[in-house]
């Protein structure tokens, strides 16, 4: 039957989506840098397709997540505006670098990985943080919040990442602000950057657009469980089993770059799948 080796992938791709749309929820961060390696290493997706699709569907769970925090009002303007601007910029050069093919395949996975691994230090960092004492009330502290912003538009633009795990701990250890606050802000700023992008990438992942549906689907049951659990689930243990993931998807990724660098790399079984031959027809 054609259609068996597909249903491995696809249910791959929801399960995935569906960790990710919880991390969404429950964080409003993070779950986003696992998405480049599903697509590469679990779809078998090139690069070039994979960060825009990436950033595509990030944009879409990050709005999709963002309603519960626009109806409490959690959303701090002042933050968002000193590290969101220079994201943006981040972004747009990150974007044109690698529209320009200035950024080789394996260098993005690279640099992914090493914002992985960086990310899950971060999170674990903020178990530490103090919350509900804004600081840099003065805009002479607002720089080093804006060399974040500079810095994960930058990630976001050349790895495909909405750059959510370093928005929130940016947030939280820059401005002190409190966690539901960082993650209502963080969801929109993610947002936003990765529209910017996808426009400075200049390509629409059109071969890649049947593999939306099981990672929306199963972002969207995972929101909305990730929407009802947040509340029972103790915040730590949720940053310390985040962490370990990505580790794990750093580790993905950095093999995956090896293996393109390597002159006798091996097209895995998986790209035989139909869905790939129909993708690339």
């Amino acid at each position: 039957m054609p259609a068996a080796p597909c249903l491995g992938p696809i249910l791959l791709l929801a399960s995935g989506g569906g960790l990710i749309g919880f991390l969404l929820a429950v964080l409003g961060a993070g779950g986003s840098i696992l998405l480049l390696p599903l697509l590469v290493s679990g779809a078998a997706l090139p690069t070039k397709e994979a960060v825009p699709l990436s950033l595509l569907v990030v944009m879409l769970l990050a709005l999709g997540n963002l309603g519960p925090y626009v109806r409490r009002r959690q959303f701090a303007p002042r933050p968002a505006l000193i590290l969101g601007v220079p994201a943006l910029a981040g972004s747009w050069i990150g974007g044109s670098w690698v529209k320009a093919g200035q950024v080789a395949e394996p260098v993005q996975l690279l640099v992914f990985a090493v914002a992985a691994a960086l990310a899950s230090g971060l999170l674990l960092a903020q178990e530490s943080l103090p919350t509900g004492r804004p600081r840099h009330r003065g805009w002479a502290g607002a720089a080093p919040l804006a060399l974040q912003g500079v810095l994960v538009g930058l990630l976001t633009g050349v790895a495909g990442v909405g750059g959510g795990f370093a928005i929130v701990p940016a947030l939280a250890l820059l401005a002190g602000l409190p966690m539901p606050l960082a993650s209502g802000t963080s969801l929109l700023l993610i947002a936003v950057n990765a529209l910017v992008a996808l426009t400075a990438l200049g390509h629409w992942p059109a071969a890649g657009l049947p593999l939306m549906l099981p990672l929306l689907l199963g972002g969207a049951l995972g929101a909305a469980l990730g929407q009802r659990l947040a509340p029972r689930l103790p915040e730590r243990r949720l940053r310390q089993g985040f962490a370990a993931l990505l580790i794990g998807s750093a580790l993905l990724s950095g093999v995956e770059a090896l293996r393109l660098q390597s002159p006798r790399v091996a097209i895995p079984a998986t790209r035989s799948c139909p869905i790939r031959l129909e993708l690339g027809s």
